[in-house]
């Protein structure tokens, strides 16, 4: 499978990614959200384009922190799911961790998010859990 990452150039492009596949919770939880606030919420993140066939079918974003790398957020277009782009894109963000000499991954997903199975498949555990979130924790080496 031929599967890369770039930085991200249209940044704009990257937040409709993101608020087309989040739109039913921003809805709910955010109803003032629009692309320009996702736009201005990641400005500051590391930004991947996900490429699969030579087209964008997501975005990943990353961020350093001191004793973690927290992966910010993973979109894959609807055409593109179940086709090991998700898995994929956990592995790269897995590989950048430990080229940063860190042996942690964490993120947050929505607790009625399908994502979750998806990423306790993947090695995450729920490591706590506010009224929205569960933030989740990989081990990894």
């Amino acid at each position: 499978m031929n599967i890369s990452f770039l930085r991200t150039e249209d940044l704009t492009r990257a937040a409709s990614i993101t608020f087309d596949n989040m739109r039913v919770y921003y809805q709910q939880f955010a109803p003032a959200w629009d692309v320009s606030k996702v736009f201005e919420a990641t400005l500051e993140l590391e930004n991947y384009d996900i490429i699969f066939q030579q087209q964008v079918v997501g975005v990943m974003r990353l961020q350093l922190n001191d004793d973690c790398y927290v992966l910010r957020d993973l979109q894959i277009i609807d055409s593109a799911k179940n086709k090991g782009i998700g898995r994929a894109s956990l592995n790269e963000a897995k590989r950048r961790a430990l080229n940063a000499n860190l042996n942690t991954l964490t993120l947050r997903v929505f607790e009625s998010s399908p994502a979750v199975a998806f990423y306790e498949r993947n090695g995450f555990v729920i490591q706590s859990e506010d009224e929205r979130f569960f933030n989740m924790i990989a081990k990894i080496s």
